[in-house]
C-alpha cells in the first residue's frame, strides 16, 4: 500500500478553536487536527496503541506525527495502517474549514498560547462527519497541574480549581460552542449568537459557576430550558453520553494512570433536522440487521453491509495528554474518575426537570 505524507502546502491554519492554544492546523478536506505537541504526548499516544486497547476507543484516531518546521520537501509519513484511515483522494467540495471546529488543545507552561516545539500529532477530526457539531470541552481533575510545574504554576492552578467547579467537581467547562440556527425562539441561548447562527462560550463562561450552579452550563450546551428535563432527540443524546462516559470510567477503574488537566470533549449534531434524520437513518440501519437474521445473506450483501456507516449523532473523547503517563503500580486515577462520576450525575440530572 502507497504511503501517504503531509506537506507543508497541504496544511491550513485551524482557526476554530473552542479551548486551547495556538497553532492548530488541519488539511484541506478538514478531515484531521495538527495539533503541536511535545514528545511526552506522542509517547502517549502510541503508549495506548501498544499496550492499552480498551483505552483506545475513548480517544481521537492518532495517525501520524508531523514536523512543523522540517526542510524543504521533508514531511511527515504515515504507517500502510494509518494511512488505509483516510481517503485516497481529497472530499469532493469541501466545506470551508471555518465551519469543521473542533476542540484540541494541550497545556503547556505558554499560558494558552502558541508552545514552542517543533512537533505535532496528526488526529482525526472527530467533529468532521457533523453537519453542525455542537462542541464542549470539560476540563478534568481537581489537581491541574503534573509533578514537575514549578511551585508558581502550582498555586495558580490550585487557585483557579479553587474558585471554579474544579476542586469540589472535579471538572469545569473550558469552553464550548452551539448552533443555534435562525429559528431558535429560547431568549436564554440567543443572545450572542454570530453570523454563522454559532454561540461561541470562553473559558471564562465556564469559571462563573458553582457547583450548585454547573447544570445551568449545561443545559446551555444541550439547548435544554432552564431547570427543565431533556425531551425529544436531545434527551436521547444525553443518555448515550452518559453510558459513554460510565464505559470511560469503568475503563480507567481498571488502569493505572496520571492524567492531568485532560480533557472530555463532546459532539453532537446541533442541526435539528440534521440529528433527527441521523437517529432515523440509524434506527432504518438497526431494524434492517434485525431483521435479516432470519433469512441466509449473500457474501454481496455482507459486503454492502459492511460498507454501511452508522450516521454520525454524538462522539465522546478523552483529550490532551501533555500530562499523561501510565503510572503501574500507583493505583488508578481518583483525580480523573471524580470528574467523570460528577460528569455522569450533572447528565443524569438533565433527564428530569430540577
Amino acid at each position: 500500500m502507497a504511503q501517504k505524507s503531509y506537506r507543508k502546502s497541504q496544511l491550513i491554519a485551524f482557526n476554530n478553536v473552542a479551548a486551547g492554544h495556538d497553532g492548530v492546523l488541519s488539511d484541506r478536506s478538514g478531515a484531521v487536527v495538527v495539533k503541536p505537541c511535545k514528545q511526552a504526548e506522542i509517547d502517549f499516544y502510541h503508549s495506548v496503541a501498544a499496550e492499552h486497547p480498551h483505552f483506545a476507543m475513548y480517544i481521537p484516531t492518532f495517525i501520524c506525527t508531523h514536523e512543523l518546521n522540517p526542510a524543504p520537501d521533508v514531511a511527515a509519513t504515515l504507517t500502510p495502517t494509518a494511512a488505509a484511515n483516510l481517503p485516497e483522494t481529497p472530499i469532493a467540495a469541501p466545506p470551508a474549514i471555518s465551519q469543521i471546529p473542533v476542540v484540541e488543545k494541550a497545556w503547556a507552561p505558554s499560558n494558552g498560547g502558541k508552545i514552542t516545539t517543533d512537533l505535532a500529532i496528526v488526529l482525526e477530526n472527530v467533529a468532521a462527519p457533523f453537519k453542525k457539531p455542537n462542541i464542549l470541552d470539560v476540563k478534568l481533575g481537581a489537581r491541574l497541574w503534573d509533578d514537575d510545574a514549578p511551585p508558581a504554576k502550582r498555586a495558580k492552578l490550585d487557585k483557579v480549581a479553587a474558585e471554579t467547579t474544579s476542586k469540589p467537581l472535579g471538572f469545569r467547562i473550558a469552553g464550548m460552542r452551539t448552533w443555534q440556527g435562525s429559528t431558535t425562539t429560547s431568549s436564554s441561548h440567543t443572545e450572542g449568537v454570530a453570523n454563522d447562527g454559532y454561540k461561541l462560550y470562553d473559558k471564562s463562561y465556564g469559571r462563573q459557576f458553582s457547583a450548585e450552579t454547573i447544570r445551568q452550563g449545561f443545559e446551555d450546551f444541550f439547548l435544554v430550558e432552564r431547570d427543565g428535563g431533556a425531551k425529544g432527540p436531545v434527551r436521547d443524546v444525553i443518555s448515550r453520553f452518559a453510558a459513554h462516559v460510565e464505559e470511560l470510567h469503568f475503563v480507567l477503574e481498571r488502569e493505572e494512570s496520571r492524567m492531568y488537566s485532560a480533557s472530555l470533549l463532546f459532539v453532537y449534531e446541533g442541526d435539528p433536522d440534521a440529528l433527527q434524520a441521523a437517529l432515523d437513518a440509524e434506527n432504518h440501519l438497526t431494524d434492517g440487521v434485525d431483521g435479516d437474521e432470519t433469512h441466509e445473506d449473500s457474501d454481496d450483501d455482507d459486503d454492502d453491509d459492511d460498507e454501511k456507516e452508522m450516521p454520525a449523532v454524538q462522539v465522546l473523547k478523552l483529550i490532551d495528554f501533555a500530562h499523561a503517563r501510565w503510572t503501574p503500580g500507583q493505583g488508578k486515577d481518583e483525580n480523573l474518575l471524580h470528574g467523570l462520576s460528577s460528569v455522569m450525575g450533572i447528565l443524569d440530572g438533565l433527564m428530569s426537570p430540577k
